[in-house]
């Protein structure tokens, strides 16, 4: 756009970085900042710079937090024999939501994909291996993807030989899902992992 000034323009790229947010939205965005009072504008500026220098990885899990450790690995209520393993620090959040597990996290920081040039030594499994100790469970919560089931595999051959219990998340059907509109994939893993009633 070259009659848009260039702080706009920039302003509306940096915007349409953002996952999902493509150039019409962006450009949305960057609008209603400039028609917004100025200390909103500064309170975003202020709101991401806090963010950028508080936030740290936790010590324990590599999940995000402002205090090392984070208030996950540093509760004694939690069950610290149960490690759920997560592709990302955001995925915590979405299975903390259901308040169905109480264990603790144990973050990869990604998967395997050996195309992307991303091996084994790339992602935080060592210290995995060095936390989970006999007797413990660890549940494998990588996203159903191709990466998402090798990194599941090659997980679950590191503690074949250990008394480790390994699970991986259900796959299935969703609540509320219509047989009519599921994939292929998503019906063939909800025939083979189906529970008795």
């Amino acid at each position: 756009m070259e009659s848009t000034p260039e702080s706009i323009n920039r302003l509306i790229e940096e915007f349409s970085r953002f996952p999902g947010i493509g150039r019409k939205t962006a450009q949305r965005m960057t609008f209603h900042l400039l028609n917004a009072q100025s200390n909103q504008a500064l309170q975003l500026a202020e709101a991401v710079m806090n963010m950028k220098t508080k936030v740290q990885l936790c010590s324990e899990c590599s999940g995000i937090t402002e205090k090392d450790p984070c208030w996950i690995c540093a509760n004694p209520k939690r069950d610290h024999t149960s490690i759920c393993i997560v592709e990302n620090a955001a995925d915590i959040y979405s299975i903390e939501k259901t308040n169905a597990f109480h264990g603790v996290y144990h973050v990869l920081g990604g998967v395997l994909s050996p195309l992307d040039g991303i091996g084994p030594d790339d992602l935080n499994i060592k210290p995995l291996v060095e936390r989970a100790k006999q007797g413990y469970e660890v549940i494998i919560a990588t996203n159903p993807s191709i990466e998402g089931e090798a990194t599941s595999l090659y997980i679950a051959k590191l503690f074949d030989e250990k008394d480790i219990t390994v699970t991986r998340l259900a796959r299935g059907l969703p609540v509320g899902g219509d047989l009519e509109y599921i994939d292929d994939a998503t019906l063939l893993k909800a025939m083979e992992g189906r529970t008795s009633l």
